[in-house]
């Protein structure tokens, strides 16, 4: 079966992935979910040579093997416009269902541009939260990963001002779980997570906040004595050393930006992000549409390799 592919934003360098992803000699089997005509447009504007296959694989260098969805607004190289919103949507519907439906092995996702959409009336919050909501999971959890560091995300696409209304004790746990249950199910045994606080110092005993002592502090002796191996709450900003991190399977940042900065600084271009909790594996590139750099081919594919490895490395976990 087939690695199910959404390029994502048709105007940045979400097609251009794919095509020159074609002209690799070592490839997954991949199924690109897009407009036919939009690939063929995108490669001429890279130089390059294609072959539209529909629902076969691939035997030779620059054949890409596409679901065909079509998109019904012309498309200009760079330009944001938010008439493809419904296409892009479209593309994660189908290749969604394709999963559910055991037709594609996984999904890896494209980026899309967040703003965009949102202009053309919908309100889309991310791939995490969408993919969830389409395959109606109660709860998923964002962990991007690169090599000797996977973070994970309590919260994730919402304000600062409302992540500590959002720690709470019932949801905690069951992020904290889908880690656990998750990682086990790609092969790591016994999983070591670590727990960071919300507050500077994990609250420094109470004095910079209360929810290390309240809610976060007593999850995790709670956890532990069910059988996980949990360490905290660290304080965030040691949580990330070298020695902290040795024998480590995740750190649990209690929100976006209390992670991601970190891992990205250490994996950026060769990072992944991974969905846990859904009912098929899904895994997305790290970078953002770059608009500025679609149909120049002066972009790196490290960040779409690394998130088909995973995908096909969580694949062959799942066969074992």
């Amino acid at each position: 079966m087939s690695i199910a592919f959404t390029p994502g934003e048709p105007a940045g360098i979400g097609p251009d992935l794919a095509v020159i992803y074609a002209q690799k000699k070592t490839h997954k089997n991949l199924l690109v979910f897009t407009d036919p005509d939009l690939l063929l447009a995108r490669a001429k504007n890279l130089n390059l040579s294609i072959k539209i296959k529909e629902k076969n694989s691939v035997s030779a260098l620059g054949e890409i093997c596409v679901f065909p969805v079509k998109i019904n607004t012309k498309t200009e190289v760079g330009v944001l416009n938010p008439d493809n919103a419904k296409f892009v949507l479209n593309t994660l519907n189908i290749a969604t269902q394709c999963c559910l439906d055991r037709q594609c092995e996984a999904l890896v996702t494209g980026p899309v541009h967040k703003g965009i959409i949102n202009q053309s009336g919908v309100d889309f919050t991310g791939h995490t939260e969408y993919l969830a909501n389409l395959s109606s999971t109660p709860k998923t959890v964002m962990m991007l990963a690169t090599e000797g560091l996977r973070v994970a995300l309590a919260t994730t696409h919402i304000p600062l001002s409302s992540v500590p209304q959002n720690i709470q004790a019932d949801s905690l746990e069951q992020t904290i779980k889908i880690i656990h249950n998750d990682l086990q199910g790609y092969g790591v045994v016994n999983p070591h997570i670590v727990v960071c606080g919300l507050n500077p110092h994990a609250g420094e005993d109470g004095y910079l906040g209360r929810e290390e002592i309240e809610i976060i502090n007593p999850l995790i002796k709670q956890l532990n004595h069910q059988g996980l191996n949990l360490t905290g709450s660290v304080p965030a900003d040691t949580a990330f050393t070298p020695d902290a991190l040795k024998g480590v399977d995740c750190v649990l940042a209690m929100y976006h930006d209390q992670g991601l900065p970190i891992l990205k600084t250490l994996g950026f271009k060769k990072a992944v992000n991974i969905t846990l909790g859904l009912p098929f594996i899904r895994t997305s590139v790290d970078h953002g549409t770059a608009l500025d750099l679609a149909g120049t081919g002066n972009i790196s594919l490290g960040s779409l390799h690394t998130a088909l490895d995973y995908a096909q490395n969580f694949i062959d976990n799942r066969h074992a």
